[in-house]
């Protein structure tokens, strides 16, 4: 079997990604925008169990997969989805000395994320878990 497009562009698409979620958020750096990024996705995940997060993290490009998994302590409690404002200031508190999450963190990844997965796939992975984790994804 050939090696999958997906993998074999996966640099690139990445590279895509960031440039639009720093265009987005209006940020100077990918690097800015990639600390807002893990940021947002570990808001996320916190809020899903294990096999949820897997699922989701499915329908994710490999590089943001990558991300959405890594350094993932799977023995933490899983907490409450809380008001956006409070999620985007969660995300915020990851490297809190280097970080230029916007605001609108969560929408704006969200924005950018949409863009960039297979929307079917992504919704139906989205109908599959909880109201408060569809609406974590509504731009």
């Amino acid at each position: 079997m050939p090696m999958p497009m997906e993998y074999r562009q996966a640099s690139r698409d990445f590279d895509s990604f960031m440039e639009d979620l720093r265009d987005t958020s209006m940020l100077t750096t990918t690097h800015q925008a990639y600390t807002m990024l893990q940021g947002v996705l570990q808001v996320f995940r916190r809020r899903l169990t294990v096999q949820q997060a897997l699922c989701f993290a499915d329908v994710l490009p490999p590089v943001l997969r990558a991300i959405f998994v890594s350094d993932w302590n799977v023995e933490e409690p899983i907490r409450a989805f809380a008001s956006r404002q409070a999620m985007s200031r969660e995300a915020r508190e990851l490297r809190p000395d280097h970080n230029f999450s916007t605001e609108t963190a969560i929408a704006d990844v969200a924005s950018a994320l949409r863009r960039h997965v297979d929307p079917a796939a992504f919704e139906r992975v989205l109908a599959s878990l909880p109201p408060a984790a569809r609406a974590f994804w509504t731009p």
